[in-house]
């Protein structure tokens, strides 16, 4: 593996709970009535091998009849975005932000390490969008299990793109590394990105995934081995919001 150092420009990650893992198609045929829509969540339960008891089913039911008429809604607009069902769809925002978000309530601003203006605030030509996953570099969607670490995903994923970027090689890294190595953070209970990108920095890199599995936990941090193959980043910068 080819190991260089990047600047790496910052790209806020927002996981929507109807983006995440394996998805699950909608017909509108599935909305024709509550015998149709009991058929729907069951075939729903069976394709993520979910089961749940008769009183939970009874509750799961109502919360999954608004997501998945709030998907079909969205798709029927006639935009480019387009919804599907994973295997969140019976929990409540409110049950998924407690199972799978961070504690953290306050962050701290981003701040880059490098003073000045943006690095490409005067670029010209710019396109109005690029599609990083048809060029290559967008590892497959990770899911973070029952632990608060959307921080650390988000922060390797951008570092994922741009080693491709740079190099022509998608590899996946560790997220486990950053949940159990940065201090300055609450691991599973929470933390930010730009806590991320410092300690990738100050710590020689990161890991690749292979040699640092995730289990969805705090561990202890692991020292690297005399051949462990890291990914190193110079700097960070945040986006400036586009008036």
């Amino acid at each position: 593996m080819t190991m260089m150092k990047f600047l790496i420009v910052l790209v806020v990650l927002i996981a929507f709970t109807t983006h995440l893992c394996e998805s699950f198609e909608l017909e509108r045929k599935d909305f024709e009535s509550e015998k149709s829509l009991m058929q729907l969540y069951k075939r729903w339960s069976s394709h993520h091998r979910i089961s749940r008891n008769a009183h939970e089913m009874h509750k799961r039911f109502k919360i999954f009849q608004d997501n998945a008429k709030h998907v079909f809604r969205v798709n029927h607009m006639g935009k480019s975005l387009k919804l599907r069902l994973n295997q969140f769809a019976d929990l409540s925002d409110d049950e998924f932000s407690m199972m799978y978000g961070s504690n953290i309530t306050h962050y701290n601003g981003l701040h880059a390490n490098r003073v000045g203006e943006f690095m490409y605030e005067r670029a010209m030509n710019i396109p109005s969008s690029i599609d990083w996953r048809q060029k290559g570099a967008v590892n497959a969607i990770k899911n973070q299990g029952h632990c608060g670490s959307c921080w650390a995903f988000a922060a390797v994923a951008a570092v994922e793109s741009i080693h491709q970027i740079k190099t022509n090689e998608l590899v996946s890294l560790s997220e486990q590394e950053v949940v159990d190595c940065d201090y300055k953070v609450g691991g599973c209970r929470g933390g930010n990105y730009n806590s991320a990108f410092e300690f990738i920095m100050q710590n020689g890199g990161i890991t690749i995934e292979e040699n640092y599995p995730y289990f969805a936990g705090n561990g202890y941090c692991r020292r690297r081995g005399p051949n462990n193959e890291r990914v190193t980043i110079d700097g960070y910068e945040r986006v400036p919001r586009m008036l």
